[in-house]
C-alpha cells in the first residue's frame, strides 16, 4: 500500500504580450511557488484593504516556454510507471476555459512535437510492454464523454453517429460493495499503439466542441480516456489489473464576462454545476471529521470516486491564463489546487487470482480429499478394469514418464486395481528398454500393453507437435490480418458511398444553365439558382481545390506532407543501411569461421605451440568489425522504430486535416447555395418594381430592342429582355457573380466559369421571342 497526497502541478499559458502580474520562485527540495501581484485601483477609494499579493505552492511550475516533452517526463511518466507496476493512476487538468487543458491532455493537431499526454503515454506504455517478454499483457481502451450530466460512449463501433445524441448513453450502477460500474460503456481491445491512436482519433471526432467568446474551439463536455491493463506471467495464476484515467475537464467560465446565451448558456450551466460538485467533494475530503462524501451529486464525481481519496495515484495539472482580465479566475484555480493537495489517497497493488485457475485448483483439492477419504474407509473393488479405463491409465503413465518436471505426480485415486496396473505398465517399459522383451502380469491377468503401446512418442512426436502449434499460430495471425484489411476496406467503401451521396445530385444531371438550350420563362426556379444549388461536378471540384489553397490549415498540411515524404525517404534509406549492415555481419562471420578453421588445421599439422601462444590479430580485427556493425545495426533499428511512430502520427494528422477540410467545404458550399436561393425573391421584386437603376450601353453583343439594366454596385451592364422570369434569372446571376467575386476563396477559379456562363445566358435570352 502506498499512501500519498495528490500531486499538483501548474502550467502557465503563453501570452502575446509580456505581463508582470505573476512571478515564479523555484525551490527544488520543497517545490516551487507562484506569486500573483494585483495592484490596488484608486477608483476603489482612499481606504482600500484588498490583498495585493497571493502566493501558492506547487510540486513544480511550468512557465510559458515549456515543451510538451517536459510535461510528459515530469507529470505523466511517473504515473505510467506506477500503472505498469499494478497501481491505478489518474491525471486530470483543471482550469478556466481557454487556458490550455485540451492542448496539454490531447495535444495540438498541427505539429508532431505538439503531441499531448494521451498519445505520448500510449507510446510509452506499448513500447515498455513490447520489451517485456516475461509478461503477457492485454490492453483495453474506453472513452467516456459527460455532456450536460449525461454520459456517452465515444467509441461505439456499432453505428456511425452524426450527432452526439445518436451515441449510446452510459448509466452508472453501483454494487453492494459501493463499486461503480458503467453500463453501455464499451471496452475496445488494442494490440498496438496504432490501434490505440485510431481509437483516440475516433473519440475526438465525436466530441462536443463549440466556439465561445473566450475560446474558438471550446470543449463543452468532460472527457475521460481510460486505459485498462491486465498482466500475467506465463504459468502464474496471479493477475495484475490496473487502469489509467486521463481526464480533460471542461473549462469553467463566468457568464457575466462571456455573455453566452441559448445552447451555450445551458452547457455553461451544467459545466459550472459539475465543477461545483467536484469542489464540494474536494472540500469534504480535506476535512478530517467529515463522515459523508457527496460523490453521488454528479456523474463526474461518481466516475472519479477512486481517483479522489481512493485506490489511485492521482496527479492534477492546473492550467493558468495570466492575462489581466483572467487574473481572478487564475487565483481561483490555484486555490482549488491547494485544496486538492490536502487529499490523501491509499493506492494498493491490484493483484488477484485468475478465476479459472482458482476453480481448477479447488476441484483438484476436492477430488484429492475424496480419494483420501475413500482410502481411509477401506472401500475396495474386485471387478476387472474396462478397456476404456486401461486406455486412460496407459495415456496417464505416458504423460507421467515424458514430463521433464521432477515434481509431477500421477494421481490414481484410492483404487488398488489402478495402482497395480500402473506398476505393471512401468515394469513392462523398463523391461523393454533393457531388451528382455516379454509382458507383465497384473493380478493374474495379462497386461493389455504390448509393444508400441507403451513406447513414448519420441523426438519425432515432439517436433511434429511444435510444428503443428507454430502453424496454428501463423493461421491465427493471418486471419487477424485478413479481418483487419476487410474492416479497413469496408470503412473506405462506406466513406466513398457517403462522398458519392453528397455529390449525387450534381452527378446525375448536368447543370441546366450550361446544357439546356430550350429553357422557357415559365420554369419554377432560375437556371443560375439551380446551378448554385447543385453545380456541375467539374465546378465543385475546382471550387474545392481553390478552397484547399486558401484554407487556414493549407500551409500546415503541406508542411506535414513534406515532412512525411522526408521521413519515408529516411526510413527507406535506413532500411537499406540495416540490410547492408546485416549482410556485412554475415560476411564477417563467414570470414571469421574460415580463419578459425585454418588455424585449427595448422594446429593439427603440428604447430600446437604457435597456435596456443596468443590470439590471432586477424580474429581480433574481425570480431571488432562485427561488434561495430552490430552497434550500427541496433542504432538503425532504434531509429527506424522512432521513424515508424512519427510516420504513423503524421498520417493520423493528415487524416484529421482531410476530415476537417471536407466538413468546412460542405458547410461553406451549403451557405453559398442558401444565399443564392435567398437572392431569388429580391431579384423578382426588383423586376416587378421596374428596377430603378441607371442604363448604360451593353458590354456584350445582343439583339436589337433589348434594354440594359445596370446595378449601382456592378462594373458592367447586363442586357434585359423585358420578360419577368428571364430578367429575374439575369439579376440572380449578377448578384451571385458579385458575391463570389467578393470572396477571395473562389475568385480565381469562379471568375472564368461565371464569364463563360454569362455569355451562354445572353445567347439563350436572345432566343426568347419579343
Amino acid at each position: 500500500m502506498v499512501k500519498q497526497t495528490i500531486q499538483i502541478f501548474a502550467r502557465i499559458k503563453p501570452t502575446k504580450k509580456p505581463t508582470a502580474v505573476y512571478s515564479v520562485v523555484s525551490e527544488e527540495p520543497t517545490g516551487a511557488c507562484l506569486e500573483f501581484t494585483v495592484p490596488r485601483h484608486q477608483a476603489d477609494g482612499f481606504v482600500n484593504n484588498k490583498r495585493e499579493c497571493y502566493l501558492f505552492r506547487f510540486q513544480k511550475i511550468f512557465d510559458q516556454a515549456v515543451e510538451q516533452e517536459e510535461i510528459f517526463e515530469n507529470i505523466a511518466k511517473p504515473v505510467a510507471d506506477s500503472v505498469l507496476a499494478g497501481f491505478n493512476g489518474t491525471i486530470f487538468a483543471y482550469g478556466q476555459t481557454g487556458s490550455g487543458k485540451t492542448f496539454t491532455i490531447t495535444g495540438g493537431a498541427e505539429r508532431y512535437q505538439d503531441r499531448g499526454i494521451i498519445p505520448r503515454t500510449l507510446s510509452y506504455l506499448y513500447h515498455h510492454l513490447s520489451q517485456e517478454s516475461r509478461v503477457v499483457c492485454t490492453t483495453h481502451i474506453s472513452y467516456l464523454e459527460i455532456y450536460n450530466e449525461m454520459g456517452y460512449d465515444l467509441l461505439d463501433s456499432r453505428n456511425e453517429a452524426s450527432q452526439l445524441e445518436d451515441l449510446p448513453k452510459v448509466t452508472i450502477m453501483e454494487d453492494p460493495d459501493q463499486n461503480i460500474h458503467l453500463r453501455n460503456l464499451s471496452l475496445q481491445q488494442s494490440a498496438n499503439e496504432e490501434e490505440a491512436l485510431n481509437l483516440l482519433f475516433l473519440g475526438d471526432t465525436n466530441r462536443m466542441i463549440a466556439e465561445t467568446p473566450m475560446n474558438q474551439a471550446s470543449t463543452r463536455s468532460h472527457c475521460i480516456f481510460t486505459v485498462h491493463l491486465c498482466m500475467r506471467e506465463p504459468g502464474s495464476a496471479t493477475l495484475r489489473r490496473s487502469k489509467l484515467h486521463l481526464v480533460d475537464l471542461a473549462g469553467s467560465e463566468r457568464v457575466s464576462k462571456t455573455g453566452l446565451n441559448g445552447q451555450l448558456l445551458t452547457e455553461a450551466k451544467y459545466i459550472n454545476l459539475s465543477l461545483h460538485y467536484l469542489e464540494q467533494v474536494i472540500i469534504a475530503l480535506s476535512e478530517r471529521n467529515r463522515s459523508h462524501i457527496p460523490y453521488r451529486n454528479s456523474m463526474l464525481t461518481s466516475v472519479l470516486r477512486d481517483s479522489l481519496g481512493g485506490n489511485c495515484m492521482t496527479t492534477m495539472i492546473a492550467t493558468i491564463a495570466v492575462d489581466r482580465r483572467n487574473l481572478d479566475e487564475s487565483i481561483s484555480t490555484c486555490r482549488f489546487a491547494q485544496r486538492v493537495a490536502l487529499i490523501k489517497n491509499e493506492a494498493i497493488l491490484n493483484e488477484e487470482l485468475e478465476p479459472a485457475l482458482e476453480i481448477a485448483h479447488l476441484k483438484r483439492e476436492i477430488q484429492s480429499l475424496k480419494e483420501e477419504l475413500a482410502m481411509v474407509l477401506g472401500e475396495e473393488r474386485d471387478d476387472q478394469l474396462s478397456a476404456e479405463e486401461i486406455q486412460k491409465l496407459t495415456e496417464s503413465v505416458r504423460v507421467f514418464v515424458d514430463d521433464p518436471d521432477p515434481d509431477v505426480t500421477l494421481s490414481l485415486g484410492p483404487d488398488m486395481r489402478k495402482i497395480q496396473h500402473c506398476f505393471c505398465l512401468l515394469k513392462a517399459m523398463i523391461t523393454k528398454q533393457r531388451g528382455h522383451g516379454g509382458t507383465g502380469r497384473c493380478d493374474g491377468r495379462r497386461s493389455a500393453v504390448v509393444g508400441e503401446d507403451v513406447t513414448p512418442d519420441g523426438d519425432e512426436g515432439v517436433r511434429l507437435k511444435a510444428m503443428l502449434s507454430q502453424r496454428d499460430n501463423e493461421i491465427s495471425i493471418l486471419i487477424k490480418m485478413l479481418k483487419k484489411e476487410k474492416k479497413r476496406a469496408e470503412d473506405n467503401a462506406a466513406q466513398l458511398v457517403r462522398v458519392t451521396d453528397c455529390q449525387s445530385p450534381s452527378s446525375q444531371s448536368p447543370s441546366p444553365l450550361l446544357t439546356d438550350a430550350n429553357v422557357t420563362p415559365t420554369q419554377d426556379r432560375g437556371p443560375v439558382t439551380q446551378c448554385m444549388r447543385t453545380g456541375p461536378p467539374a465546378g465543385g471540384q475546382e471550387a474545392f481545390e481553390a478552397f484547399i489553397k486558401t484554407h487556414e490549415d493549407h500551409v500546415t498540411i503541406e508542411d506535414n506532407k513534406d515532412l512525411l515524404k522526408q521521413r519515408t525517404a529516411e526510413a527507406r534509406s535506413l532500411g537499406k543501411q540495416m540490410l547492408e549492415a546485416k549482410n556485412t555481419i554475415n560476411e564477417l562471420k563467414k570470414q571469421l569461421v574460415v580463419q578459425r578453421r585454418q588455424r585449427a588445421a595448422h594446429g593439427v599439422m603440428g604447430n600446437h605451440s604457435e597456435a596456443a601462444e596468443e590470439v590471432d590479430p586477424v580474429d581480433e580485427n574481425l570480431c571488432r568489425q562485427i561488434e561495430q556493425e552490430k552497434k550500427t545495426y541496433k542504432r538503425t533499428v532504434g531509429r527506424l522504430k522512432a521513424l515508424r511512430t512519427e510516420i504513423e502520427h503524421l498520417q493520423l494528422l493528415l487524416e484529421r486535416a482531410k476530415v476537417k477540410l471536407q466538413k468546412d467545404f460542405q458547410k461553406l458550399w451549403s451557405q453559398e447555395a442558401f444565399r443564392v436561393e435567398e437572392s431569388e425573391p429580391e431579384a423578382t421584386a426588383a423586376c416587378n418594381t421596374g428596377a430603378p437603376h441607371g442604363t448604360l450601353p451593353p458590354s456584350l453583343p445582343g439583339p436589337p430592342g433589348f434594354r440594359v439594366l445596370t446595378a449601382t454596385d456592378q462594373s458592367s451592364s447586363v442586357p434585359l429582355t423585358g420578360d419577368q422570369q428571364a430578367d429575374s434569372d439575369v439579376l440572380a446571376f449578377v448578384r451571385a457573380r458579385q458575391k463570389l467575386l467578393n470572396r477571395t476563396d473562389f475568385q480565381s477559379e469562379a471568375l472564368q466559369l461565371l464569364d463563360q456562363t454569362q455569355i451562354q445566358l445572353v445567347s439563350r435570352v436572345s432566343m426568347i421571342p419579343l
